[in-house]
């Protein structure tokens, strides 16, 4: 089988191929076509077109995460690459490995009135761990080319990972045919930096409080947590996106402080510890950041100077689950106060209460949505939670035995909520993906209802509520009067006619005495693509879940 007849092509793909790279996801185009001819060669590469290149991304990404692998996207030149933006910053906070192989012209025509061309050296500087660029009129096959590619390629799997940019210019022809060449490449690694340890004995006899921001499933490291959870003076916030399932933890951070008074110096924590990404909840944020701690460590590989509370007092470049064991292993007094109880007491208190809310029977509530979800979801399943007001009310209730939780909150954008979930349903067919989005998000990524073949494991609940429904429910959008018109940006559209127009079959749901059944009915069918649309009530959907914190509240 013949490959590209660009030497630098050939190069470049036998690179990615021997950095461990299995899946490309390509966009049309005429600049990145030997790379098609390359890649489609390349019998240890599996491809997929993607016409929009800001859906191809998001899709890659989806992929990345599910497999825990670094994944290519590649696209021709000029403002394509620009439209991998949004899922490089996302990767970039959620240290996802995506390679971003972009073509170019040579370098010589950049700025010079040529057809197709912007800057694109260093253009996702700012949210990338690396750069390369090679030419194909300066490039030749040496130690030096050797050397640059497989250090760059070696972020993708460092222990701070995350995106990185190849920049390829190429001369026309561009789709010439040759054999396949042999390199001699070597794997290389970037050296390890040194591990500094905390002294433990610093926290021995003070209220701790550990949380868990968005993390990868870890049972490991959640048995240990759960180990260190059982002293008293311990108490565990996660969220449903930590991926974390113990009786010891508080699940649904913002349920158990409605019921705290922030100034009630019985729950307040003298230590902080947190681990993984980022957080869902704006109370914790608020709550801690009004506290003075007398110790906050950061455990984590990326970012060493983000103080998300204010608070930070040291990070350590370490495995959460290795920092744990460390805790465990030093057999510190920790059994000191009830600090563990108290919290626990309020959590148990409030998920008591949430049993007995109940919303009108008139109309259906973006509530009552997740409400039903908590009772009909059988596990394994992995879930999907759009931004804004989605992810929020999934943080609600505890999460579901044998449920994974997903949700783009690197950047909290709502602009690839679909076509990562279609990316995470490509890359595990075997298993159930619903996402769960509202009507504004998937209207904006619906160009990811475009893949083919469209993965046969997906299902999505749009929820209808004519607009971002998330300023309805934040402080200061909400009592403007020029929320509907400029933020919530209300409209009419249907979600589920969009789809239609995609070739899919909608199930539409407006009768709440029909909801239960609907949504049990919709996830029984388990061997083809499904889309629901549910209408709720827009004008009071705040008002429900104003009255739902101060049911549990009381």
């Amino acid at each position: 089988m013949q490959s590209s007849d660009k030497e630098l092509v050939q190069f470049v793909v036998a690179a990615i191929v021997q950095q461990g790279i299995q899946k490309v996801i390509l966009s049309p185009g005429s600049r990145n076509a030997p790379f098609a001819i390359a890649f489609d060669a390349h019998p240890q590469i599996e491809t997929l077109v993607v016409h929009d290149e800001r859906s191809a991304a998001f899709i890659a990404l989806g992929i990345a995460e599910q497999t825990q692998k670094p994944v290519a996207i590649c696209c021709t030149s000029g403002s394509a690459c620009l439209n991998y933006y949004p899922a490089l910053a996302e990767a970039y906070y959620r240290q996802i490995p995506i390679l971003a192989l972009t073509a170019d012209r040579p370098t010589k025509w950049i700025n010079q009135g040529d057809g197709q061309t912007i800057v694109q050296e260093e253009v996702f500087r700012n949210h990338t761990l690396a750069y390369l660029g090679f030419d194909e009129e300066s490039f030749s096959v040496n130690t030096t080319s050797k050397n640059a590619i497989q250090q760059f390629l070696a972020h993708l799997t460092q222990p701070w990972k995350g995106p990185i940019h190849l920049n390829i210019g190429l001369n026309e022809p561009l789709y010439g045919l040759a054999p396949i060449l042999a390199f001699d490449l070597k794997s290389f690694s970037h050296p390890k930096s040194k591990l500094v340890s905390p002294d433990l004995k610093l926290i021995e006899g003070k209220k701790i409080m550990v949380l868990v921001g968005q993390m990868v499933t870890d049972p490991q490291f959640e048995r240990l947590l759960a180990q260190f959870a059982a002293f008293s003076n311990v108490v565990v916030l996660v969220e449903n996106t930590s991926n974390l399932q113990n009786e010891l933890f508080n699940h649904c951070i913002d349920r158990s402080l409605i019921g705290i008074d922030a100034k009630d110096t019985a729950y307040q924590p003298e230590v902080l510890i947190s681990f993984g990404g980022a957080i869902v909840s704006k109370r914790i944020k608020a709550y801690l950041r009004q506290l003075t701690l007398d110790i906050h460590w950061r455990i984590a590989y990326d970012f060493p100077k983000m103080n998300t509370f204010g608070t930070l007092s040291a990070h350590f470049s370490v495995e959460p689950k290795q920092f744990i064991q460390a805790l465990l292993e030093a057999q510190l007094n920790l059994q000191t106060t009830n600090f563990q109880g108290k919290w626990k007491a309020i959590d148990y208190l409030a998920k008591d209460k949430q049993v007995a809310f109940e919303t009108s029977m008139s109309a259906i509530f973006d509530y009552d949505i997740f409400n039903c979800l908590q009772q009909l979801i059988n596990g394994p399943l992995h879930l999907h939670l759009a931004n804004s007001s989605v992810v929020r009310y999934a943080q609600l209730f505890d999460p579901i035995r044998e449920v994974t939780y997903y949700s783009n909150r690197g950047t909290s954008g709502i602009d690839g909520s679909v076509s990562t979930a279609v990316g995470a349903a490509i890359a595990n067919p075997k298993e159930i993906h619903l996402l769960i989005c509202g009507d504004t998000s998937f209207i904006y990524d619906s160009n990811a209802l475009w893949t083919a073949p469209f993965p046969q494991n997906l299902k999505l609940i749009l929820i209808q509520n004519k607009g971002g429904g998330i300023f309805q429910i934040i402080p200061g959008p909400a009592q403007s009067p020029l929320r509907e018109q400029y933020f919530e940006a209300s409209h009419q559209k249907s979600p589920g006619k969009v789809a239609e127009g995609f070739g899919f079959e909608v199930i539409y749901v407006s009768d709440k005495t029909e909801l239960l059944i609907q949504i049990a009915q919709f996830l029984e069918v388990k061997d083809k693509p499904q889309i629901m649309e549910i209408t709720t009530t827009q004008d009071l959907n705040a008002q429900v879940l104003q009255d739902f914190f101060n049911f549990v509240k009381n």
